[in-house]
């Protein structure tokens, strides 16, 4: 499993070696090719606060048939005011978002993981361009300015698998914005089982709207004719499931992408307008090698079976709890937090009072314990509610000169 920037890029195989042997080739790596593609952009200067600039050399990255992009009909140019580009000027690096609150902005959580040559990228340096061609209203992630946008960050996994099974339902973010860089109101989200959706495409009625680097110098894509389905001429669901951990939450798609459209949303036209019902995250490839005692000896040409989105069922509960959620700041505040799950044997790293990849893993383990829903966020009603539990069981409160270190 790749990335290309902007989009995941699958890849398997399946072949046989001289020994009749069957074996899966695995070609592209996954981060590393998401960010080897982000370096092809000419980034701008951070302080102009716009991504760089188109190269001539982009391409689709993937087209079903004719390339049936349009610009956007002037029925949906209501939409355009709610999408937007995601950009880090630092790690050179672009993706389309959209709105899900005033304050609030949907993606694919790939767009915000680790930049060129492995090195982590800022949470801080991330910048929304709200209708980037017409508008460039620019906000950036929460907290940004303290060095604490990551606690304003909810997101399925930024450690997505690179081999089967694929965890690209994990591949979503919700982002909560310095300010209400959203005005114009969230585009509405309404999950759908997947055989709705396949029959919504036979109708015609599922599109996507995306920024693409090869179209129009950042002005939205309409994609039209999108076919949702399992089974494909290349390849049938009972082959493509096994590769994926949560095949239930994917919806494979054809339409056309281009650099830039991960974390675009794909649309159902329904009674009362379009509805988001997926996150456009990648390309679902399959390639064929030969294999020889156990090494590859021949590569095939890799096809290209349908574009990746995430269903709108495995995000939407995230958007609420998002919503709701009051954010600890960092501080006294986590400090305490911190303490407290270590009481609990919960976290054991640095009491120092930041949101990180360890205290985020402590709070979901304390969800999943207490059997609520598992988000990680670091909150003032998971820190009452630890107060509350100390004191029923007579606990006394941390003490700073225990800290784990």
């Amino acid at each position: 499993m790749g990335i290309g920037i902007g989009r995941v890029r699958v890849s398997h195989g399946r072949a046989r070696g001289r020994r009749g042997t069957a074996v899966r080739a695995f070609l592209v790596a996954l981060l590393a090719t998401v960010w080897a593609a982000a370096a092809r952009l000419e980034a701008a200067p951070a302080a102009r606060g716009r991504p760089g600039q188109v190269e001539a050399a982009a391409k689709p990255i993937a087209v079903f048939g004719a390339d049936e992009r349009l610009n956007l009909p002037e029925r949906l140019e209501w939409i355009a005011e709610r999408i937007g580009l995601l950009f880090n000027n630092q790690a050179r690096t672009v993706c389309t978002a959209f709105c899900v609150a005033e304050n609030m902005i949907a993606t694919a959580a790939h767009c915000l993981a680790r930049g060129r040559n492995a090195q982590a990228v800022r949470y801080g340096d991330f910048t929304f361009a709200r209708a980037y061609d017409r508008r460039q209203d620019f906000s950036r992630i929460k907290g940004a300015s303290t060095a604490a946008a990551a606690q304003n960050i909810l997101a399925g996994d930024f450690k997505l698998s690179v081999r089967p099974p694929i965890d690209a339902a994990s591949d979503w973010a919700i982002i909560k914005l310095q300010r209400a860089g959203c005005p114009a109101g969230a585009l509405p989200v309404r999950p759908l089982p997947i055989g709705a959706l396949m029959e919504l495409s036979r109708a015609g009625r599922v599109f996507q709207i995306s920024y693409h680097r090869d179209w129009a110098q950042w002005r939205p894509a309409y994609g039209r004719g999108c076919v949702v389905a399992r089974d494909f001429e290349a390849a049938a669901w009972a082959a493509i499931a096994p590769d994926f951990l949560e095949p239930d939450a994917i919806v494979l798609h054809t339409c056309d992408t281009g650099d830039a459209s991960s974390g675009s949303p794909l649309f159902v036209e329904g009674e009362d307008g379009p509805v988001v019902v997926a996150i456009n995250v990648g390309t679902y490839v399959q390639s064929r090698a030969v294999t020889e005692n156990g090494k590859v000896v021949a590569r095939h040409r890799a096809q290209t079976i349908a574009n990746t989105a995430v269903n709108a069922h495995v995000f939407a509960p995230a958007i609420e709890a998002m919503r709701r959620a009051l954010i600890l700041p960092s501080g006294a505040p986590m400090r305490e937090l911190q303490e407290r799950l270590a009481a609990r044997g919960l976290y054991t790293q640095k009491v120092d009072g930041a949101y990180g990849a360890a205290l985020r893993a402590a709070i979901e383990g304390y969800e999943r314990s207490s059997r609520l829903p598992v988000f990680g966020l670091a909150t003032e009603e998971l820190l009452s509610r630890l107060r509350q539990e100390a004191a029923q069981q007579g606990e006394v409160a941390p003490s700073r000169a225990l800290r784990p270190r």
